[in-house]
């Protein structure tokens, strides 16, 4: 069928792996309901009015008007379905339909209304079909092919394909046969079944991708490289100079990290750490592992605030140690420092490292900071610009478990589990549609006591289509409220040298509190900032505001994180009573992704984790362990999968590119 091809479908197998993304229990629909739910509902009624309204100049909705014609079975109600500039759904649905609805309900002047719910006509032939009376699939919708004749489609399918077609080299479960997997998971007996369908077809996929971690971490440990760190005379001296001691858990990493520097192996390993927990002093002790041996270090931040903080961090302890740093932005050259003539032994910079402009004499290790934010190819551009490297990829946003097994599972990890002594305690509060005289006047409060605040926005400028104050608007707001005080603006559209500008003043001590977007999110070390205000905390993702609020508590002075939300929204009010009653990044990360999905958690480009179809089973830490220990076996039994790796998705495939799709179709 050209509509089949058209969408990539060009096998039965490929269709076939088109799995549902839900179930509708159609043997028995949810009730009417009297009142707004935070969770979808999936109702059956009959369309009694239906009409092309307008809202304004070129705005125009279709609604429906739905009434439950269960005769009381179901509930007893109404609901009105609203879809906004889709015109071409009043040549779909009409009044007489019978039809299965599904969406959000909410509650608009005094009207019950779903907006733009998936929905479905019934026919009166459907009680004995696939269509009614059974659990039914509903898949991500294919352009030109409507739901219930996809679902057809693929019900024939099943009917007509040789199980044979449908095995794999590596028969992860054979005492669940897969073609047996492909009938329930597309139609099963019941809810429980199509669970553990997905679950198996979840391992298969994790199977693969640990297949791929497995092969790269032998691959990369098969490399030679060059055998640095016997010199530890820099190190010594570094540690001599601190006035606090290291906490074990940096010590720890450190010895993991001089242990790898060590070995012909070149390093590759994740230092993982919650925010505040000390990352930056673990990468200045490998770095002067590293120009201890007569090499130099790079190390590159996602942003210029970051990259200039670390500059400014690490010429304050090293300088001294007479270590030459420079400092390579798009914005900003500066020299090696002290005043000793040579190259920069170490080199701290963001993209522009990438450049030609920048040029590494001999580049030993290399040091991705928050190196979620960049792509596979800008890490890759970097490391390439020395001989083999050793590499140190870190971040301070806690990932969870099973998220750091599937995309950093060739990596070898160091864990910073403990924070420095000394920070002090940052009490954190949500406060639902409080009066703005409240807030103002607790903010004056710390400022008057000689604290410095954040005022947090997610916005930069107004926006027409959200609902929600801008820096740019509360910053004239917070200038008039604070008259006594300085107040600052920064996000993300101010050139370079203004956002310099600015947190110069800030970290200075001259401006008392600063409006700020996100851009404030990593980077930033004001150890007398003990304000956060977080305005419409209910738009920002949980690992967010952790981050956010690690950038308060990072002096001895008792802080204070206030999460404002207006308290419409019951999942965001769970979210952030998460942040309340925790201040542990990986307890968080964990709720995040349970609560958002590994895509939401950490950008699913960047992570590779786009393509996957079984997302939602990243959670399950044993499943991960059991793909994980099947791909050890695999790769143990058969160590040259060289013709595989490049396409390791073609295990599954290769088998059933002899099943066409039928000429039916």
């Amino acid at each position: 069928m050209e509509l089949l091809a058209a969408a990539g479908f060009s096998t039965a197998v490929d269709l076939l792996e088109h799995f549902p993304k839900r179930y509708e229990d159609r043997r028995r629909f949810d009730a009417f309901p009297n009142e707004a739910s935070p969770h979808a509902v999936c109702l059956r009624g009959a369309v009694i009015d239906a009409s092309l309204k307008y809202s304004g100049p070129g705005r125009r909705f279709y609604e429906a008007l739905i009434m439950d014609g269960s005769g009381g079975v179901f509930g007893s109600g109404k609901i009105t379905c609203r879809w906004f500039n889709m015109p071409y759904i009043q040549k779909l649905l009409a009044t007489g339909h019978e039809v299965s609805i599904y969406g959000k309900v909410k509650e608009s002047n005094g009207r019950l209304i779903i907006d733009h719910p998936e929905f479905e006509i019934l026919r009166d032939e459907d009680e004995a079909s696939i269509h009614l009376e059974r659990i039914v699939p509903i898949y991500k919708n294919i352009s030109g092919i409507a739901q219930r004749r996809l679902r057809e489609i693929i019900h024939q399918l099943l009917e007509q394909t040789d199980p044979a077609t449908l095995a794999v080299i590596y028969d992860l479960a054979p005492a669940s046969p897969r073609a047996e997997a492909f009938k329930v998971i597309h139609f099963p007996g019941s809810l429980d079944s199509a669970q553990a369908a997905r679950r198996r077809f979840a391992l298969e996929e994790f199977f693969l991708l640990q297949l791929n971690v497995v092969w790269r971490r032998t691959r990369y440990a098969e490399q030679n490289g060059r055998v640095l760190g016997q010199n530890t005379a820099f190190l010594k001296q570094f540690y001599s100079s601190l006035p606090f001691d290291l906490t074990g858990a940096q010590k720890r990493s450190i010895k993991e990290i001089l242990a790898d520097m060590r070995t012909a192996r070149p390093m590759n390993r994740l230092l993982q750490g919650d925010v505040g927990a000390g990352k930056t002093f673990v990468a200045m002790a490998a770095m002067l592992l590293a120009i201890g041996s007569g090499c130099q270090a790079a190390l590159m931040a996602p942003t210029q605030i970051l990259a200039e903080q670390h500059y400014l961090t690490f010429r304050r302890w090293l300088e001294p140690l007479g270590i030459r740093v420079a400092l390579r932005t798009g914005n900003r050259d500066e020299g090696s420092h002290p005043a000793t003539e040579g190259d920069p032994q170490i080199i701290i910079g963001t993209h522009a490292l990438l450049y030609d402009s920048v040029s590494f004499r001999d580049l030993g290790l290399v040091i991705i900071d928050e190196q979620h934010k960049f792509g596979v190819a800008q890490r890759a551009a970097l490391i390439r610009q020395g001989t083999v490297p050793d590499v140190l990829v870190m971040t301070a946003t806690p990932i969870p478990r099973t998220l750091t097994m599937t995309i950093y599972g060739d990596l070898d990890v160091s864990l910073l589990d403990e924070k420095p002594p000394g920070r002090g305690k940052i009490i954190t509060a949500m406060r639902v549609a409080p009066k703005q005289t409240d807030v103002t006047k607790f903010v004056k409060e710390q400022l008057a006591s000689g604290r410095q605040a954040y005022l947090v926005y997610p916005l930069v400028e107004e926006s027409e289509t959200l609902k929600a104050e801008s820096a740019t608007e509360a910053f004239e707001k917070w200038t008039k409220r604070l008259c006594s005080h300085e107040v600052g603006l920064i996000h993300g559209k101010l050139r370079p040298e203004e956002k310099e500008a600015v947190m110069r003043r800030f970290r200075e001590g001259q401006t008392a509190a600063l409006v700020a977007t996100t851009v404030i999110e990593v980077g930033v070390d004001v150890p007398n900032a003990s304000v956060m205000i977080l305005h419409h905390a209910e738009r920002f993702g949980l690992a967010q505001l952790h981050q956010l609020r690690g950038r308060i508590g990072r002096g001895g002075h008792k802080s204070y994180c206030v999460l404002l939300t207006d308290g419409k929204n019951p999942e965001a009010l769970e979210k952030l009573r998460v942040l309340e009653q925790s201040s542990d990044g990986f307890e968080i990360a964990e709720a995040d992704l349970r609560l958002r999905g590994p895509g939401d958690v950490l950008g699913t480009v960047q992570s590779g984790l786009s393509d996957l179809r079984f997302a939602d089973f990243l959670a399950d830490t044993p499943l991960l362990r059991e793909a994980r220990a099947m791909a050890d076996q695999v790769l143990a039994e058969d160590p040259h999968l060289d013709s595989i790796h490049q396409n390791l998705r073609g295990m599954i495939h290769d088998s059933g590119h002899v099943a066409a799709l039928p000429s039916t179709a």
